[in-house]
């Protein structure tokens, strides 16, 4: 059997990009969260401001090593599997690529170092700098990285010209058309997942009754935030489905499983694509609402995959069912936050077992969601690698055989698998250890959980004895043991 260069080398970016892109849309609402909580303890002086911060920045720590590691890569990934593509967008991406690194990585990595290892030696006011400035990285990271990758869905400020992308308009370019509703949408999916990870694991502590104070605070303070979020994440949703069917209405077919263009069109709940066919099977819908939905009328009319070449036509079934893994789970996200604002009254949202064992179901499901988002999109602009005038067969390394791309193919799962295997377990680790392992500012010492006595455990040592061979016990300071 002959390995298809092309269909290994586009797996082998889409494993690369979805095991990082968990890690960034973590750490940039971890790190503004962050911020908020040394806000608080500099204006407050409260210690438990303090803890949950300390608490909180172990694991940015870890989760932000582990997604430089797997982030590092990527671009090299442009020389070795996709080098055509690398030449021809070296005139915009490379300047971009760059731009993140010197306005972004550096700030952040210095920054860091201050929030980290800086507490108790810089004053109060530079430590809260430090933590505002790394959450300020984390968004000047995400809006070049997310320019560049929009510019691909709907390239402007640029022409091709012997086979190479020449810049005419730097503003058009980073500013394109599909920028500010993507880059809107990944910064609030960033707020979702750090506030349900938070959430989850504050959630976590107090059904185990470990710091109930702190993670009461914690766990109101993100209900309050994912109240807000959810539902501004449906709103600012369909303005970028809006934007995607004005730009890219293949996608939007793709998504709707519509083949045949035409108004009325139903929101499918269910249904079977067969691209084979053009057509769907066991369809269940409601009559009118895509319609509704993407041109706000209810005969509105909606482009279908038949006024598409079949060649040209993304995976239907795999956008299909993506999109609607996104928007089921940004529904149940929804629905939780409502369901906290509910509990809230005698603070039962803390006191319920049921509300916070969903809770820690949820810290998983916006992960989920942005990778089956990432999937509707970008296998939405298949076969397009700058969507409308290069594929992703013109961008391809022409030398690049079957062999060679199975080869590194295997090598990034083996190594990220390791990778993700001393990360998760270090942060399990840190998770395990909770707010116990955090000093508070009043007391400046570790507070660790009781131990009960056991046999081998005597609170009690041995003096050594004299030349009469009898040795005098003494306690033994039960803290330092």
């Amino acid at each position: 059997m002959e390995l298809d260069p092309l269909i290994l080398s586009r797996i082998q970016f889409a494993f690369v990009v979805s095991f990082h892109a968990i890690f960034p849309v973590f750490t940039i609402g971890l790190a503004s969260y962050i911020a908020v909580l040394e806000g608080l303890a500099f204006k407050t002086g409260n210690p438990v401001w303090v803890k949950l911060s300390a608490f909180w920045t172990k694991v940015f720590a870890v989760v932000f090593g582990m997604g430089v590691v797997s982030g590092i890569v990527m671009s090299f990934q442009f020389g070795t599997n996709w080098s055509n593509f690398a030449q021809a967008s070296a005139n915009f991406l490379g300047p971009m690529l760059s731009y993140e690194v010197v306005t972004a990585f550096f700030l952040e990595a210095a920054f860091l170092g201050v929030l980290l290892f800086g507490r108790d030696k810089v004053p109060p006011g530079v430590h809260l700098l430090a933590a505002i400035m790394v959450a300020v990285g984390t968004f000047i990271s995400s809006f070049w990285i997310l320019s560049a990758n929009s510019w691909l869905h709907t390239p402007a400020g640029v022409e091709l010209r012997d086979g190479a992308f020449f810049i005419t308009s730097w503003r058009e370019a980073i500013f394109n058309p599909s920028f500010p509703y993507r880059f809107m949408h990944m910064g609030l999916a960033s707020f979702l997942t750090g506030g349900f990870v938070v959430a989850g694991v504050s959630a976590w502590y107090l059904l185990r009754g470990r710091e109930v104070e702190a993670n009461k605070k914690a766990l109101s303070m993100c209900l309050w935030l994912l109240l807000i979020i959810a539902p501004t994440q449906a709103v600012v949703g369909d303005f970028h489905g809006l934007n995607t069917l004005e730009h890219q209405p293949a996608k939007v077919a793709a998504m709707e499983g519509n083949w045949e263009t035409s108004g009325n069109v139903p929101l499918l709940l269910f249904a079977i694509p067969d691209q084979a066919n053009q057509t769907n099977h066991f369809e269940i819908g409601i009559p009118g609402l895509a319609s509704l939905i993407l041109t706000h009328e209810w005969d509105g009319e909606v482009p279908g995959l038949n006024e598409v070449a079949v060649e040209e036509q993304p995976p239907v079934a795999l956008v299909f069912w993506s999109f609607r893994v996104m928007v089921g789970l940004g529904l149940l996200m929804i629905a939780f936050s409502a369901a906290g604002l509910i509990l809230r009254k005698g603070g039962r949202f803390w006191r319920s077992p049921w509300f916070l064992q969903g809770l820690r179901f949820m810290s998983i499901t916006p992960f989920i969601a942005v990778l089956a988002g990432w999937i509707v999109t970008e296998s939405g602009r298949s076969p397009w690698l700058v969507y409308g005038m290069m594929t992703h067969a013109e961008g391809l390394t022409p030398s690049l055989t079957g062999g060679m791309a199975l080869f590194s193919l295997i090598g990034y799962i083996v190594v990220y698998g390791l990778v993700f295997s001393a990360g998760v377990y270090y942060l399990m680790r840190v998770l395990y250890v909770g707010l116990e392992d955090t000093h508070d500012d009043d007391e400046h010492e570790v507070e660790r959980p009781k131990r009960p006595l056991s046999a081998t455990h005597v609170p009690f040592e041995i003096e050594h004895p004299g030349d009469d061979m009898v040795g005098t016990a003494k306690p033994v300071n039960q803290g330092g043991h």
